[in-house]
């Protein structure tokens, strides 16, 4: 069982440090030398990336993020897919029972990755981005359902807090009402309201109407 144990927790550090790439502040430092996270929003997503150094790194930052969150869930698949790991299961575990619970605790690790990265003194991006590639790979009419709903709001307000907080709320309800296994809504749950906490500030701003809309400049949108 203690093999078992280490198993698991190699499973959630492995996620945390795939999740943990400071994409966004490698970009600000190779491409500008500037630390992003004393720019702008302060956040190491790839809005904040766009915002201060450019569309293009933006882009890459934004892929990168969303496949960081998608290959913690793939990776946990694969190696419970492995008959390798056999040997040292438990009789009394069963793989498949226990695959969503793994699954769970990827997502959970990988967005605590981004979010507090062990690289860049535990801070990060708000987690929007990975959120939705773990969403993509782990439950993929969710995941859909999810962008579609960011992708409405922010054509509607040019917003991409309201968008996120939105895609957030979308991806609660679209767990649940889907009826997907137990642990993912707990993980659509708790990391719902985690992207959702991690926008305090924004929610800040939007409430007395000061949030930046996509495309506006850096100085634009520091804090008051």
């Amino acid at each position: 069982m203690a093999v078992w144990i280490g198993f698991c927790v190699a499973i959630g550090v492995s996620a945390y440090l795939l999740g943990s790439l400071p994409t966004g502040y490698l970009a600000g430092r190779i491409l500008k030398g500037i630390d992003i996270r004393e720019h702008g929003s302060k956040s190491t997503g790839a809005t904040n990336v766009l915002r201060t150094v450019g569309k293009f790194p933006a882009l890459v930052v934004l892929l990168i993020d969303v496949l960081k969150g998608a290959a913690a869930i793939a990776l946990t698949r694969s190696v419970y897919q492995q008959s390798a790991i056999a040997p040292f299961i438990p009789p009394e575990v069963n793989l498949q029972v226990w695959l969503p619970y793994a699954i769970t605790l990827s997502g959970l690790a990988v967005l605590l990755g981004h979010s507090r990265s062990i690289w860049i003194n535990f801070s990060g991006g708000k987690s929007v981005a990975t959120g939705l590639g773990l969403l993509l790979a782990m439950a993929l009419p969710v995941g859909l359902g999810s962008l579609a709903a960011f992708v409405g709001v922010l054509a509607l307000s040019r917003i991409v807090s309201l968008s996120s907080i939105a895609a957030a709320l979308a991806t609660m309800g679209l767990m649940v009402g889907l009826q997907q296994p137990l642990p993912f809504q707990g993980l659509a749950i708790a990391g719902g309201l985690f992207v959702i906490w991690r926008h305090q500030a924004n929610l800040q701003r939007l409430m007395a109407g000061t949030e930046p809309r996509l495309g506006q400049k850096a100085q634009e949108s520091e804090p008051q």
